[in-house]
């Protein structure tokens, strides 16, 4: 194993990341594991950070925070890494996570334990391949390894990042119900794997890397991290009333088997958008035009 750089985002978990860091951090040198450390101070640190350490030769790093901060390393990473990164090359890169106080909703797939079962991997060497998924867009390109969703789901994070971020999941579920209030199915014209354009209004499209979102809610519940393949999940219309029956089935995953939802796999995705949308892409609401998706297979290697 090489040398670990640890991005820590102080803030995270209302500030209890920053609080238990550096204990957690010592259990890993004490099982000789070096390990050096790296705090954000505000958005886009984590990226910065990662593209430089990447640059100058960096390769093993550690995500101290949630979802958002892999978010941002991975993203300082990839457009650097590319290609030789998902063919095995100099520039493949690992990823430990330590979600200090904080939800991480990929690590979810592999464990209920939290920090305590990615300590354990990286003392003990383990590493997987994971799938990147990449995402080009009129001003560029994004990376991401969780989720990526239009229409109704990212509306309500960007309503719940807004006004109800420090409630945590119960500040998800207040995003949903005054949502609800304003439902209407919008079309997001796409089409998959070459295949004819779907233009039918939706609730909302998902496009999974991973099973988990939101810390318990299980969006995509056949999602694998590692087949090179994204799960795609797509909501029909739905009446308030459906989609309020529907919603609490998400945290066992059979929210998918209502009849206007469907389920497929997917490597590419052409969009077809006529402007720039909302975008929810692990826990982060973005305002992107979003063109072409693909998976990258096996792209990096996550300490799980």
């Amino acid at each position: 194993m090489g040398r670990y750089l640890a991005v820590l985002n102080p803030a995270a978990g209302g500030g209890r990341c920053g609080k238990f860091a550096e204990k957690a951090v010592a259990r890993l040198r004490d099982a000789g594991l070096e390990v050096d450390m790296a705090e954000t101070h505000g958005a886009g640190d984590g990226t910065t950070i990662a593209r430089e350490a990447y640059a100058a030769g960096r390769r093993d790093f550690i995500a101290i925070g949630g979802d958002g901060t892999t978010f941002e390393l991975v993203n300082g990473i990839f457009p650097q890494a590319g290609v030789d990164a998902a063919a095995g090359g100099p520039g493949r890169v690992t990823m430990g996570f330590l979600p200090l106080g904080t939800g991480n909703s990929f690590l979810r797939d592999f464990t209920n334990e939290g920090a305590e079962h990615s300590i354990r991997a990286m003392r003990e060497g383990r590493r997987r391949p994971c799938d990147v998924i990449e995402v080009t867009h009129r001003e560029g390109v994004l990376h991401y390894i969780n989720i990526f969703s239009l229409g109704f789901v990212a509306d309500v994070g960007a309503l719940t990042n807004r006004l109800f971020k420090p409630l945590g999941p119960t500040g998800y579920i207040l995003g949903v119900m005054l949502k609800v209030l304003g439902l209407r199915a919008r079309s997001f014209p796409m089409s998959a794997d070459g295949g004819p354009q779907d233009r039918d209004p939706v609730t909302f499209v998902s496009v999974n890397n991973s099973r988990f979102t939101g810390g318990k809610m299980m969006m995509a519940p056949a999602a694998r991290t590692d087949d090179g393949k994204a799960d795609l999940i797509r909501a029909g219309r739905m009446g308030r009333l459906s989609l309020l029956a529907t919603f609490p089935k998400i945290f066992k995953g059979t929210h998918v088997e209502h009849p206007a939802t469907t389920s497929s796999q997917v490597r590419t995705i052409e969009f077809d958008l006529p402007e720039a949308v909302d975008v929810m892409v692990d826990g982060e609401v973005l305002k992107l035009w979003p063109q072409r998706l693909r998976v990258l297979p096996g792209a990096m290697d996550v300490r799980v």
